[in-house]
C-alpha cells in the first residue's frame, strides 16, 4: 500500500468512526469533497494542514501527521525557502462558522487584509490560526506569524519585527540593516513576487502594524488585536463576539463530559468566553475530586467566579488586565467608575453624571473604551459591559462621590421625563445640587422612551441608594410610568425600598405617599385586600401630620378597592367625599380623576346615563390639561356606560378613539381595555366573527386582563368563548 493509501485509509476510517460524512467533513475543514474523497482513495496527495485539522476535528492529535507522505512534507514550490510557523490549531474548536467564512473571502480578494478583533478570551488567535492553515496551501512561499505581543509592558516594535521577520526568511544577521526604515525597505523586498500568509498576533495599535504590511499583491495578512484598529483603512474587519449558546455549551461538553444542561449553564457563567471555558475546564481536569456539579457550584458565585477561573497559568482576569494597560488615564479612571452604575447599559449622560465630565468628552471616552473592548455597544447611543468584565471592573471600583452624583442626576432626570409625561401633579420640592448634566424632554412620547430606555437601572439605582431620601424620590418619579405600562412587579419593589427609607429618614408624608403609592400598584394588580392594608396604614399616618390633601387621595384610592369588592355605595361616599375636597381646593386633576371612578361606580349601581354625564364632564378637564393617558380612560370609561346603557353606536365610537389614542401614548392596558370593549359590542350584536377578532387583538395587546377591576373583562366573559 503506498503512503497516499495509508493517509487515505486512516482517514476514512476516523471518519466514519466520527460518523462524519464526507459533506460534514468539508464543510468543517473548509476543503472540498471532491478532494477529501481523492486523497481517501489515494488519488491525491495529503498535506500536513489538512492532517492538522482533521486531527483537531477527531481529536486524535498526530494520528494523521506521521502519515503523511514524506515527498509531501518535503517538496518545494520553488528553491529558497518555504517557512510555516504557525503554532498548533486549538483542538475542541467550536462554533465561529460565520467569521471562518467572512475570514476566508477577505483572504480571496484583493488586497486581503484582515483584522479579527475581540475582548480578551475571545479566541481571536485560535480563530486566526485554525483559518490559517486551511488557507495556507493556497500561498506557494508558506506563511509566516508573529506575536507583537501588543497588550504587554514590552511589546514588539516594527523595527524588532522587521528583523525577526527577516531572520525566518534566512537573510543573514549582517544583512539586516540597523535603520528602521532600512529593515522595512529589505522586507518589502524580500517579499517582492512571492506568495506569504502572514499572521500578525496580539497587535497593539495601528501604528505597530501598518509597517509590517506587505506591498506584494500576492500576500495576505491575518491580524489579530483587542483593539478595532479602525484606522487601519486598508483592512476589512471580523469582530468577534462571544459564542452563540450552543457553540458555547458544545465547548463545555467536549472538554468536560457536562450533561447538555449543565454545560450551557457552566458556559453561560464563563461568558460563552473560550478562553474562560477552557480555564474552567483545566481547573476541573485538575481537580480529581471533582465533578462538573462542584465546578458548576464554584461559578455559580459572581463575586468569586474570576477567582476561579485561573487555572495557574492563565487567568481571565489577567486577560482583562492587560486590556486595561493599554488605556490612557482618563478612559481607566471612566471605565472603573462606570463599574458603579447598576443598570444592563447606561447613555452618555450617565457617564457624564459618573466621571463629571462634558458630553464630548465622555462620549469620546465612551467609544475609546468601546474600541477596546471594554464596553459593548447594544444599540445607537447606550453601551454596556460583558457580565466578566463588569466583575472584574466592579473589584476595583469604589467612589461614594461619583454614585452620589449618578444618583442626583438619576433622580433629577426621572422628575423632568415624570414632569413632561404626567403633566401637572403634586410633587415634592427636591433639592439638587449644580452641575448635573440635563435630559430635555420636548414631549411626552419622548420622556415614555426614556423611561422604557431606563427603568431597569432605576429600579437597580433605587435599590442601591439604600435607607436615604433618593430611594424614595425615585420611586415617586417611577409611579407614572409603572402605571403607564402595569409593571407591577418592579413598581412594588420600588415602593417596598422606599417606605423603608422614608422610615429611616424619618419623612413622615414620604412614608405615607409611598404606602399610598403601593396601594395603587395592589390594586391595579387585583390584590384588593394588600391595597386596602396600605391605603389604611396611608389615611392613618396622613391624618396624624395633618396633611388634608394626602388624606382625600388615600380615601378616593381606597374607594376604588371598596368598588371593586362589590361595596358600590361605601365607594360612592368616599369618592364623593374625595371630590368635594379636591373641589374646594381646586384640584382640578384630582378632582376629574375622581369623577371619573365616580362613574365607573354608577355604571356598577345600574346608572349608566349618569355615569356618562359624570365621565364627559372629566374628559373637557383632561384634555385641557394634556392628560393623555387619563383622557384615554375616560374615554374607556365612557364606552363602558355607553355599553350599559344598550348605546351600542356610542360605546363604539368611544372605544375606537380609545384606542387608537392608547396606541399613541403607549398604554398597552387601555388599548386591550378598548379592544374587549368593542369585541363586546360586537358581541352584542350577533357580529361573532368581529367580535372574536376584536378579543384576538385584545389579547395580543394585554394579556388576561383582570375581570375583578376591567369591567369589560367581566362582560366578555358573559359570552360563549367560541363566540
Amino acid at each position: 500500500m503506498t503512503a497516499r493509501a495509508t493517509f487515505g485509509a486512516e482517514l476514512r476510517r476516523l471518519r466514519t468512526s466520527a460518523g462524519l460524512s464526507l459533506t460534514d467533513l468539508a464543510g468543517r475543514v473548509h476543503y472540498s469533497k471532491g478532494y477529501l474523497s481523492k486523497v481517501e482513495t489515494g488519488l491525491a496527495s495529503p498535506n500536513s494542514a489538512l492532517a492538522a485539522l482533521c486531527e483537531s476535528e477527531f481529536g486524535t492529535p498526530g494520528a494523521l501527521t506521521a502519515l503523511v507522505p514524506a515527498e509531501t512534507r518535503k517538496r518545494r514550490t520553488r528553491p529558497d525557502v518555504r517557512p510555516s510557523g504557525l503554532p498548533p490549531v486549538t483542538a475542541d474548536f467550536a462554533g465561529r462558522d460565520p467569521e471562518s467564512r467572512a475570514v476566508r473571502e477577505i483572504l480571496e480578494s484583493d488586497g486581503g487584509v484582515c483584522v479579527i478583533s475581540g475582548m480578551g478570551g475571545a479566541g481571536k488567535t485560535a480563530l486566526a490560526v485554525r483559518c490559517a492553515y486551511r488557507h495556507e496551501a493556497s500561498f506557494a512561499d508558506g506563511s509566516l506569524f508573529l506575536d507583537l505581543r501588543g497588550t504587554s509592558d514590552d511589546p514588539v516594535t516594527p523595527a524588532e519585527a522587521h528583523d525577526r521577520l527577516l531572520r525566518i526568511l534566512e537573510v543573514p544577521a549582517e544583512r539586516i540593516p540597523a535603520d528602521p526604515d532600512d529593515r522595512a525597505a529589505l522586507f518589502r523586498t524580500c517579499l517582492r513576487g512571492r506568495s506569504f500568509l502572514l499572521v500578525l498576533d496580539n497587535a497593539g495599535s495601528t501604528g505597530q502594524v501598518r509597517p509590517l504590511l506587505p506591498a506584494e499583491p500576492k500576500c495576505r495578512v491575518v491580524i489579530t488585536s483587542r483593539s478595532r484598529l479602525p484606522a487601519l483603512d486598508e483592512a476589512k474587519h471580523v469582530s468577534l463576539g462571544v459564542l452563540p449558546s450552543a457553540s458555547a455549551a458544545e465547548l463545555v461538553t467536549a472538554l468536560t463530559g457536562a450533561t447538555p444542561g449543565a454545560a450551557l449553564r457552566i458556559a453561560d457563567r464563563c461568558g460563552r468566553l473560550p478562553l474562560a471555558i477552557r480555564i474552567a475546564a483545566a481547573r476541573l481536569r485538575a481537580h480529581p475530586a471533582w465533578d462538573v456539579a462542584e465546578l458548576e457550584r464554584r461559578l455559580a458565585d459572581e463575586t468569586r467566579r474570576l477567582g476561579e477561573l485561573d487555572d495557574g497559568e492563565r487567568s481571565l482576569a489577567a486577560a482583562f488586565r492587560l486590556s486595561v494597560r493599554q488605556l490612557d488615564q482618563p478612559e481607566a479612571r471612566l471605565f472603573g467608575l462606570l463599574a458603579l452604575h447598576p443598570g444592563p447599559d447606561f447613555d452618555v449622560t450617565a457617564a457624564q453624571a459618573l466621571g463629571s465630565l462634558d458630553p464630548v468628552e465622555a462620549e469620546r471616552l465612551l467609544d475609546r473604551l468601546h474600541q477596546a473592548y471594554l464596553l459593548t455597544q447594544p444599540e445607537l447611543g447606550r453601551f454596556g459591559f460583558h457580565d466578566l468584565v463588569r466583575v472584574f471592573a466592579a473589584s476595583g471600583a469604589s467612589d461614594e462621590d461619583a454614585f452620589r452624583r449618578l444618583a442626583d442626576f438619576s433622580v433629577a432626570t426621572a422628575e423632568r421625563a415624570d414632569r413632561a409625561m404626567s403633566g401637572p401633579r403634586y410633587r415634592p420640592e427636591v433639592v439638587y445640587p449644580p452641575g448635573l448634566p440635563e435630559v430635555e424632554f420636548p414631549d411626552q412620547d419622548s420622556a415614555i422612551a426614556w423611561f422604557r430606555a431606563e427603568w431597569p437601572t432605576l429600579v437597580a439605582l433605587c435599590r442601591r441608594t439604600g435607607e436615604t431620601d433618593r430611594c424614595w424620590q425615585l420611586a415617586f418619579f417611577l409611579r407614572g410610568f409603572f402605571y403607564l405600562t402595569k409593571l407591577w412587579d418592579p413598581w412594588i419593589a420600588t415602593h417596598r425600598w422606599a417606605r423603608a427609607a422614608a422610615e429611616a429618614v424619618g419623612n413622615r408624608w414620604a412614608a405615607a405617599t409611598t404606602t399610598a403609592n403601593l396601594g395603587i400598584a395592589y390594586v391595579d394588580r387585583g390584590d384588593l385586600d394588600e391595597a386596602s392594608r396600605c391605603y389604611s396604614q396611608a389615611l392613618a399616618e396622613y391624618r396624624q401630620i395633618g396633611d388634608r390633601h394626602g388624606e382625600a387621595t388615600a380615601l378616593a384610592h381606597s374607594a376604588w378597592a371598596e368598588h371593586y369588592r362589590g361595596n358600590h355605595e361605601q365607594a360612592l361616599r368616599d369618592l364623593r367625599s374625595a371630590a368635594d375636597f379636591y373641589d374646594l381646593t381646586g384640584n382640578r386633576r384630582s378632582g376629574a380623576i375622581t369623577m371619573r371612578g365616580v362613574a365607573l361606580v354608577l355604571t356598577a349601581l345600574g346608572r349608566p346615563a349618569e355615569a356618562a354625564q359624570a365621565v364627559e364632564e372629566t374628559l373637557a378637564v383632561f384634555e385641557e390639561l394634556g392628560l393623555e393617558l387619563d383622557v384615554v380612560m375616560g374615554l374607556n370609561c365612557l364606552g363602558w356606560a355607553r355599553f350599559r346603557l344598550g348605546d351600542h353606536s356610542g360605546a363604539e365610537s368611544s372605544y375606537r378613539e380609545a384606542a387608537a389614542r392608547a396606541e399613541s401614548c403607549g398604554s398597552t392596558h387601555e388599548a386591550a381595555r378598548a379592544y374587549l370593549g368593542l369585541g363586546n359590542v360586537a358581541a352584542a350584536q350577533g357580529i361573532e366573527d368581529e367580535a372574536a377578532s376584536l378579543w384576538e387583538r385584545a389579547e395580543a395587546a394585554h394579556p388576561d386582563l383582570d375581570p375583578v377591576t376591567v369591567g369589560e373583562a367581566a362582560a366578555r366573559a358573559e359570552y360563549p368563548r367560541s363566540a
